[in-house]
């Protein structure tokens, strides 16, 4: 598993399945967050996923959002949920790409 960290506490990532789960929480991640709505062509279900996390007390979160239609209102969730999260955090999606982009988006909205 290569994370790629935008900051010493937030990490994102592309596709998750249990195997990329388990080596997320071996790594030391505290909160992993979801991105990928379960509908997206080949998406994993969030519901196959979050025992693996929660079986390891990891709060694992499901924050879908739609590639290329990213809202300030997602951008608010994601932040409230960095606020209260236990780092570092994981975030997934299909490619990373959208996590990033939110997580840029979400910085004008962080308490800090």
């Amino acid at each position: 598993m290569q994370p790629n960290f935008l900051t010493d506490d937030f990490a994102v990532y592309g596709q998750m399945d249990a195997n990329a789960i388990m080596a997320a929480l071996e790594a030391g991640f505290k909160t992993i967050i979801c991105n990928r709505p379960d509908s997206e062509d080949g998406a994993v279900p969030f519901n196959s996923l979050k025992p693996l996390a929660e079986a390891k007390s990891v709060p694992i979160i499901y924050q879908p959002v739609v590639s290329g239609a990213l809202t300030d209102d997602d951008a608010r969730q994601l932040a409230e949920i960095l606020d209260s999260a236990e780092k570092p955090v994981l975030a997934y999606c299909r490619s990373g790409a959208r996590c990033r982009i939110l997580y840029e988006m979400a910085q004008r909205y962080l308490r800090r």
